[in-house]
């Protein structure tokens, strides 16, 4: 790579790595923020908090760095035009097709990267935090309850109440569960549970009841019924677990699916180093080339309209595929063909030849 390749290289990532470290930043603090809120530290502590977070945020790169590099194309390269390095350049010889060429050379590798944390980075991501949020969210955890206190939920229409834990706290002693539904209600009485720890995604969270009652009181009453059990496995699976799952299968394992959701799920891991190629393309458009056409304010607005156009079309052109709308072919890559053709359409020369014309 020659001496202004190398400089347009630094000028493009420099900003690229402080947006990146930005939105990261604002990322993490957001997530830590809304996890105090809801007393996350108190079901699961502080150490697995910080790791949901770290998880999270993992999963957040697949969108942070596209915008991170969109960004910094269009900062860079506007800079340079404002200094009129840009024109200095072009008096060298260093035409607008070779800027585009570094630009590429840029976009590749960071291209890549995404792809690499899409398809592989982003599934572990989402399975370790499925495990994490099943604990942290099952309505009979032994984790978020205290002994000797009553803890109940309007949403789901539960009562919990247990007399004594271990030291553990996986243990629990004399449990008392109730939960109201719209014909029937039911208590669960236990003398021991024990709390199972999910350590896999295939594993479905779970706690295990022993030497106890299952009172089933029915509307109308003649329905009513008294189980005794040995031992009885209650599955706190919560309601989001079929797209965690989804969410964290393996790629390798959404190839041969022929169900919608997986083609929207795997179409959508492929597409991520596109979408940070084809979005630094539009950037270079948006540069000015002269210093008597820039306008900074104007172009970032711009872009960041275009930028909220293409993700809300993502967003539709993906649950157009899971709901059957589109096939899977076209799938979601007719917005992407879109973007190809915009970019070249608004490239400086096929601008230039276009007016002529």
């Amino acid at each position: 790579m020659k001496i202004i390749e190398k400089y347009i290289t630094r000028e493009l990532l420099f900003p690229f790595l402080t947006v990146l470290s930005i939105l990261v930043g604002l990322f993490v603090s957001f997530s830590i923020a809304r996890f105090l809120a809801g007393a996350v530290t108190e079901t699961l502590g502080m150490v697995a908090m910080l790791q949901l977070v770290m998880l999270k945020t993992i999963i957040a790169l697949e969108v942070l760095i596209p915008i991170s590099f969109y960004v910094s194309v269009i900062y860079g390269l506007s800079r340079m035009s404002r200094d009129q390095e840009m024109n200095i350049l072009r008096s060298v010889g260093f035409s607008d097709y070779r800027v585009l060429y570094t630009v590429l050379l840029v976009a590749a590798p960071v291209g890549i990267m995404s792809g690499v944390l899409s398809l592989y980075a982003r599934p572990w991501a989402y399975a370790e935090t499925y495990i994490l949020n099943a604990q942290a969210e099952a309505e009979l955890n032994a984790n978020r309850f205290q002994a000797g206190r009553f803890y109940g939920s309007e949403k789901s229409g539960r009562v919990v109440f247990v007399q004594a834990k271990d030291d553990s706290g996986m243990r629990l002693e004399e449990v008392f569960h109730f939960i109201k539904k719209e014909d029937i209600s039911e208590i669960v009485i236990a003398k021991e549970a024990i709390q199972r720890q999910q350590i896999s995604l295939e594993q479905r969270p779970h706690i295990e009841l022993f030497d106890g009652y299952i009172y089933r009181i029915a509307y109308p009453k003649d329905s009513d019924s008294v189980i005794q059990y040995e031992k009885m496995t209650y599955f706190t699976e919560n309601e989001q677990s079929k797209w965690h799952r989804r969410k964290a299968a393996p790629t390798r394992m959404l190839w041969g699916s022929e169900r919608t959701h997986d083609i929207a799920e795997l179409q959508w891991r492929l597409s991520r180093p596109v979408a940070t190629i084809l979005l630094a393309l539009i950037a270079v458009s948006f540069t000015r080339l002269s210093p008597r056409q820039n306008k900074s304010d104007k172009t970032f607005l711009i872009a960041a309209t275009v930028f909220a156009i293409y993700y809300n079309l993502s967003g539709l052109a993906q649950t157009w595929v899971e709901q059957g709308v589109v096939a899977a072919i076209p799938g979601i890559w007719w917005l992407y063909l879109l973007l190809f053709v915009i970019a070249g359409l608004l490239l400086p020369g096929t601008r230039q030849k276009l007016f002529r014309r």
